[in-house]
């Protein structure tokens, strides 16, 4: 299961994250109370191991400038999370590694999304970073499970929930995991990743697989509070950040 702690403010931040069994680290570009600078990020990214995948987080930018700042710091990913369309997403998917193409669940161009040329979609609640829970059953059947990333309001007493309802390629979490606005918690993390590890355990128990990770963490769970479908209107709401 893929790991990403999202908007990451810090290098101490990042590294904690790291050091607790995050597959990625997400920055946010784009205006955010977690947003931060390239030249900020440039010098984080030089101290993480080369095997931690390094996501650029933008709204609406240029892909021209997408482009740049991926390639010019040396991330491993873009992942657009506004309005961008089929278009430029695909020009920046031929000129970077790798790109996620984020919708709102229920948005019915979740299920195009490979016509934007992304690798994985990810599928988060309408507001982003309001911590807010979509209904889960919005993102069912709508794109190859192997290419899925869950987002929105994830934290360690419901990723399970989602994670066996859902079997995604991986989770992202930000505000879930923290202790303030882009200021990252470790034991809310700690209690993350081991809530992941124990889904994917339990779908190994489930197929008749070995499990993979026998790790646990904090053994409470939430539930999943549904939130309105965006249908085919605007992407996001940023209003609430």
């Amino acid at each position: 299961m893929f790991v990403k702690v999202c908007g990451i403010t810090t290098e101490a931040d990042a590294m904690l994250g790291v050091a607790l069994g995050a597959d990625a680290i997400g920055f946010v570009f784009a205006p955010s109370p977690r947003q931060v600078s390239p030249r900020a990020v440039a010098r984080i990214v030089e101290r993480l191991p080369r095997e931690v995948v390094t996501v650029g987080v933008f709204r609406d930018e240029m892909p021209q400038r997408v482009v740049e700042i991926v390639n010019g710091i040396g991330l491993h990913a873009a992942q657009l999370h506004g309005q961008e369309s089929m278009q430029d997403s695909r020009w920046v998917a031929e000129r970077v590694s790798m790109t996620i193409k984020a919708f709102p669940a229920g948005h019915a161009k979740v299920a195009r999304f490979s016509e934007y040329g992304a690798s994985a979609v990810l599928v988060d609640a309408p507001s982003p970073g309001s911590g807010e829970v979509f209904d889960w059953r919005l993102a069912e059947g709508v794109v190859d499970p192997g290419r899925l990333i869950v987002s929105g309001g994830l934290h360690a007493g419901n990723v399970e929930d989602a994670i066996i309802h859902l079997r995604p390629f991986g989770v992202d979490a930000s505000s879930g995991v923290e202790s303030s606005p882009g200021r990252k918690d470790p034991a809310k993390i700690s209690a993350f990743i081991g809530a992941v590890r124990r889904a994917e355990a339990t779908l190994a128990e489930r197929s008749g697989e070995e499990p993979a990770d026998e790790s646990v963490g904090e053994d409470s769970l939430g539930g999943c509070p549904r939130s309105e479908s965006t249908a085919d209107g605007d992407l996001f709401d940023w209003q609430a950040l």
